[in-house]
């Protein structure tokens, strides 16, 4: 039977990409459900090309577009984030797809777990968020967590057969981004055109700016402890400017596991949509003599304070993670919009993360308020 799935955030990148992968499978998988924030044009171009039972527009005011778009064919159309909260946990769906960027993905992830649905995690904010809730969450529904960013679904191959052997430590690479070697003064006047030309990976602008910062690498720190179950102590990161090892799992008697590959976001994509097994592909394959020598060095964390800091907020734990992922959003969006600095980026979250109430042990509804109250008080912070 083919596989039915929900892609939350379908017209992103990792969205775009997952289509891919089901347009060349289609004997192993349907689309059930498409949902985008605001992007009308490409929902309806992806919902007429699948032809998903439903399509939800997050943005209301965008809702008339997208039902007289698709009046004519066999699709249900809902708006609100209620309805994206709502519509995973259909009957219908096999496993959901969560892409979409930031905090928003949280509650919708949060109902398909509890709704019982298996689901491939590319939103890392919901582990940075909401980590012990959504993992006691699965545990209860026997839902499978299966990692959809490539460090993360890299240690996970690396683990397959070896669940009783304990991890003496685990290793997520690092590309080091575009400003990788750059000194503080070298920083001092970096544009957004400039962070946003990464060296290895085509994603999206927030994406991308928290790559250029290490935010990203710290978010997946966070999200590694949860995924599987580690200290911050066994997690460490390395900079591997090629991309090629996508990271490292070792072992208690030394022995170190590693995944490799060109980077290519629709290899994990395919490999958590398809598991357990893996599906033959047309993927361009990695060539040793294309690389003769692979790289590695330790991140400056005096430089990319952002990574120091997810670290800060991990060991804190409570909703110290919350806080750094409110403050963060609000910054990068900031700076996209120009009126910070790219070194503000750093101070303007320490700051958010000393002034916002800490909570040692948050529900879900602190959790929430926790996201709102630092929104507020970042937003004051960057001078808005």
């Amino acid at each position: 039977m083919k596989k039915r799935v929900a892609i939350l955030g379908s017209t992103g990148s990792i969205g775009t990409q997952s289509l891919e992968v089901i347009a060349q499978n289609p004997e192993l998988f349907e689309v059930e459900v498409l949902t985008a924030n605001n992007n009308v044009d490409l929902l309806i171009q992806q919902a007429k090309a699948f032809q998903p039972n439903v399509v939800v527009i997050a943005n209301k005011e965008k809702y008339q577009l997208v039902s007289e778009a698709l009046k004519s064919e066999d699709i249900k159309v809902y708006a609100g984030n209620e309805a994206l909260a709502q519509v995973v946990e259909m009957d219908t769906i096999d496993l959901v797809l969560t892409a979409m960027v930031g905090y928003s993905g949280l509650l919708p992830t949060y109902n398909a777990v509890k709704a019982g649905k298996h689901i491939a995690l590319a939103n890392k904010e919901t582990l940075v968020v909401a980590g012990e809730i959504i993992t006691k969450a699965a545990l209860e529904k026997n839902v499978d967590l299966l990692p959809v960013d490539s460090e993360h679904s890299a240690i996970f191959q690396c683990l397959v057969g070896e669940f009783m052997n304990p991890v003496e430590k685990i290793y997520l690479t690092c590309s080091g981004g575009p400003f990788r070697g750059k000194t503080l003064q070298e920083l001092e006047h970096v544009t957004v055109d400039d962070a946003l030309a990464h060296p290895n990976w085509d994603m999206g602008a927030k994406i991308t700016i928290d790559s250029a910062t290490l935010m990203n690498k710290g978010f997946e720190v966070i999200e590694a402890r949860w995924l599987f179950g580690l200290p911050a102590s066994k997690i460490d990161v390395i900079v591997h400017p090629q991309s090629i090892i996508h990271s490292v799992v070792q072992f208690e008697d030394g022995s170190m596991k590693a995944q490799m590959g060109v980077p290519d976001m629709k290899l994990p994509i395919q490999y958590a949509m398809g598991f357990p097994k893996r599906i033959k592909n047309k993927f361009p394959r990695f060539n040793f003599l294309d690389y003769p020598s692979l790289n590695f060095e330790q991140p400056n964390t005096k430089i990319f304070r952002n990574l120091a800091l997810a670290f800060e907020a991990l060991d804190k734990g409570g909703n110290m993670p919350c806080i750094l992922n409110a403050a963060n959003e609000v910054v990068v969006q900031a700076f996209l919009n120009k009126k910070i600095r790219f070194l503000q980026i750093p101070e303007i979250i320490e700051a958010a993360m000393n002034q916002v109430a800490f909570i040692e042990k948050p529900g879900l509804e602190d959790l929430i308020e926790t996201d709102n109250e630092t929104r507020t008080v970042t937003e004051l912070l960057t001078g808005n």
